[in-house]
């Protein structure tokens, strides 16, 4: 059986700048089970890119997933959560620390580095995101 998908980018305009997240989830057959925009208020892309991911791991924890591909283009952030790059900046450290919290609550999990062009579906929701009046911090 194939695995539940989600794709999920983080946004900055300007950087820092106002920030967003978004999340897609798609179920095995390619069906789109959640969406989330959301704005995180002033940020840098990084802590976007890690902020979408935690909003991504805990949204297919609530709808009940436990085998899950994960989908990022951003190729920085798929090596330091598989711990081939050290994350050095000290205010994303938290965050990857609650990654990997999450990340024990799956029987199975896949990271996997994309092109932009393949995740325009979580970029798109993340960049309306920023122009969002309604943020979340």
């Amino acid at each position: 059986m194939s695995s539940f998908k989600l794709y999920s980018d983080g946004s900055s305009r300007g950087n820092p700048g106002p920030a967003g997240v978004g999340v897609v989830i798609k179920d095995p057959h390619g069906v789109i089970l959640k969406e989330v925009s959301l704005a995180i208020g002033p940020s840098t892309n990084n802590v976007a890119e890690y902020l979408a991911l935690v909003v991504g791991l805990t949204e297919a924890l609530l709808l009940g997933i436990d085998d899950l591909k994960v989908f990022l283009d951003s190729e920085l952030l798929v090596k330091q959560v598989k711990g081939e790059y050290k994350t050095k900046k000290e205010h994303l450290k938290p965050l990857l620390v609650n990654i990997k919290y999450l990340l024990n609550n799956f029987k199975s999990i896949e990271f996997n580095h994309i092109l932009r062009e393949k995740n325009k579906e979580a970029d798109k929701l993340a960049y309306s995101a920023t122009e969002s009046k309604d943020v979340l911090f």
